[in-house]
């Protein structure tokens, strides 16, 4: 995710930066992986949060649905598919809400690998 983060154009790699150190700030044993071929923060080995820059903006990925639809009424009326959330520059995600993905699916893997054991 450095790597990929490193190689952007401004304002882009000032965004992702932002979004990797607080997403680091909220998950602190995060690491830096690969998740369904993207770029990602992982938890536990699972993927957290990947951020991907499109032609028209960002998708944030927090790798399940189900998170997404938890913290709908936090990402007020942006772009939303069953996996991504998009936003721009000029709309932007409201942090509360980056927080709310970060946390979600953090306690959703937290939730699965505990009952798998």
């Amino acid at each position: 995710m450095t790597d990929l983060i490193s190689g952007l154009d401004q304002p882009a790699r000032s965004l992702l930066e932002g979004l990797r150190a607080r997403a680091l700030e909220l998950v602190p044993d995060a690491v830096e992986g690969v998740s369904y071929g993207m770029p990602a923060l992982l938890h536990r080995g699972k993927g957290l949060v990947a951020v991907a820059v499109t032609r028209a903006g960002y998708s944030l990925y927090p790798f399940s649905g189900q998170v997404i639809i938890a913290v709908a009424g936090e990402l007020a009326d942006l772009p939303r598919s069953k996996g991504a959330v998009s936003f721009t520059d000029a709309r932007p995600l409201p942090p509360a809400a980056f927080d709310a993905l970060v946390r979600a699916r953090r306690a959703e893997i937290d939730a699965a690998l505990d009952r798998a054991t």
